[in-house]
């Protein structure tokens, strides 16, 4: 068993936290902060997913927080760790603090770390995604899950390049302004435009897949469940629309959406997933209509959803079984998926 703890209890700090509760192969020792936030006072009441977890102070000053705001602590994560009672850490804080937290707190103690989207890209030596890179981070000490867009984008493209192989993508984002709790973001009645082209995302899924030809651009429209991503690809191989589907369909965290079944919008999307009972109505796989999957003279075309909140939660699961080769690629997915009812 390894003894997880999850540091940064906000919008993916505390999905994760749940999501390793779930399985069998690893423990979720505790969970850390500095004060309430995303849910924190939520998720540790009697009816909350982490009730019965230990809440450790992410630092001296956290704890005093903390417990000013009404909340038992255990200790500070520093003396966790020195006890030796903590395999691998999963940062969930904010760009700069998690880069002070490896160098200050995980290195000197020996204790593996699993870093997110938002963190500086030499933060950690393998840009991870399970299905197009699980063994570059088998035996790692620290790994960065990649962002969500990255991560729909590294699922979708390695599905299709695994399959047929891609000469070449583009990719035109459309991304929410913020998540539903974060009601001081935007933007309101308007479109922002990314006027850096091409994107970072391009980038960031070579850092996944290094040989993928891909370029990005985006802009930020005022809405907060999920990101839409219309996606071109040069095909090596002439294949059918029903070939691209299939290589789809296979990718255990790409779900097919069918738009002439009534979800012809990000907004139903969302309902179906309230409708089907997902926690939080989350969805963490991403998403293509069905309908939009196109092939003309060697060229794809599809057009995917992302939920922001969801989507790296399976991956931060499976991180933990490649840095401590727990398990292959494909029996990894499968175990997170089961216990996390990703169908």
């Amino acid at each position: 068993m390894v003894n997880v703890v999850v540091n940064g209890i906000g919008t993916i700090g505390k999905r994760t936290a749940e999501a390793v509760k779930k399985q069998d192969d690893m423990t979720l020792r505790a969970i850390s902060d500095v004060s309430q936030n995303g849910g924190l006072r939520t998720v540790l009441k009697e009816k909350g997913a982490l009730h019965g977890t230990d809440l450790y102070a992410s630092n001296e000053d956290g704890k005093e927080n903390l417990e000013s705001q009404g909340f038992h602590v255990e200790g500070v994560l520093e003396e966790l760790i020195e006890a030796g009672e903590v395999d691998v850490v999963i940062d969930a804080t904010p760009p700069g603090i998690d880069k002070a937290n490896k160098e200050n707190l995980y290195e000197p103690n020996g204790v593996k770390a699993i870093f997110q989207g938002g963190a500086d890209p030499e933060i950690a030596p393998v840009a991870f995604n399970a299905d197009a890179n699980y063994e570059k981070a088998e035996g790692k000490d620290f790994v960065k899950v990649v962002s969500c867009n990255t991560t729909s984008l590294s699922r979708t493209m390695s599905a299709v390049d695994e399959a047929f192989g891609v000469e070449d993508a583009v990719a035109n984002l459309v991304r929410r302004g913020g998540d539903i709790p974060q009601d001081g973001r935007g933007p309101i009645n308007s479109t922002i435009p990314v006027t850096e082209v091409p994107s970072h995302h391009g980038p960031d899924v070579q850092a996944v897949m290094p040989d993928l030809d891909i370029k990005t651009l985006a802009v930020k429209v005022p809405v907060t469940y999920g990101h839409v991503h219309m996606v071109t690809a040069n095909l090596e191989e002439n294949v059918s629309e029903q070939d691209v589907l299939e290589a789809f369909d296979s990718q255990p965290r790409v779900r097919l959406i069918e738009a002439e079944d009534g979800y012809d919008s990000t907004g139903k999307v969302h309902e179906m997933m309230r409708d089907l009972e997902r926690p939080r109505s989350d969805m963490p796989e991403a998403g293509v209509w069905k309908e939009t999957v196109t092939v003309e003279d060697g060229t794809a075309y599809w057009i995917h959803m992302v939920h922001q909140e969801a989507i790296v939660v399976p991956e931060n699961v499976d991180a933990i079984r490649a840095m401590f080769e727990m398990e292959d690629k494909e029996t990894s997915i499968e175990m997170t998926n089961e216990a996390l009812e990703i169908e």
